[in-house]
């Protein structure tokens, strides 16, 4: 639950600075976006919550080697899934911010604040899917902390950018992914260790 509040608060506090450095422009534009976000967030939960699942059951039979090939593939499946869907926003995004309700008065600001937050799709999706899988792997605490790290990282580099370096809303998107990428690097970080039970190796990546 916590994590999930945590999710919501990305969105919450670019609406709060944007809303005090841009104006109510700035917050139509990350509006028109959040839907990419959301689903976004959809597929990489589909794959962190059906490979938890798959880790959960092969660890309860014992089954090391396939219980690694499920987070392996988990892994690969949430890349390749959020490079695809990073190409098709920045290729399509204006048809897209347009079916999403973009406005000619709107648009600029859109496709300012959505070309970065497109760009940072990956470093979303990997760790939301991964948490999954962490949470799973009985380290809900591990999980809930580096979400938790990045909406604080993304509260704090808001402000800066926007009101120090006036980048207007590409600062609340880079202040957003910039949180994401170190959210991202944590939760691999927690993969690669000693805390997770099963040790990854190259070939638990092949599909």
């Amino acid at each position: 639950v916590i994590s999930m509040l945590v999710n919501s608060l990305y969105n919450i506090v670019d609406q709060i600075f944007i809303g005090w450095g841009v104006g109510y422009l700035g917050n139509g534009a990350t509006n028109v976006v959040f839907p990419i976000t959301i689903i976004a967030l959809a597929l990489s939960l589909m794959i962190g919550d059906g490979g938890a699942a798959y880790l959960s059951l092969k660890l309860g039979e014992g089954n090391i080697e396939q219980a690694k090939k499920g987070v392996g593939n988990a892994v690969t499946m949430v890349t390749v899934v959020s490079i695809v869907l990073l190409v098709v926003f920045l290729i399509w995004i204006d048809p897209i911010l347009t079916l999403f309700g973009a406005t000619d008065v709107l648009r600029p600001y859109a496709l300012e604040y959505g070309t970065v937050i497109g760009i940072g799709l990956p470093f979303m999706m990997i760790p939301a899917a991964l948490n999954s899988m962490i949470r799973a792997d009985g380290s809900p605490k591990y999980a809930m902390f580096s979400m938790a790290l990045g909406a604080v990282i993304n509260t704090v580099f808001d402000p800066i950018f926007i009101f120090v370096f006036h980048m207007g809303v590409r600062g609340a998107a880079i202040a957003t992914v910039i949180s994401q990428i170190v959210s991202c690097l944590f939760v691999l970080g927690c993969l690669l260790s000693k805390r997770m039970p099963v040790r990854l190796g190259w070939g638990d990546f092949h599909l």
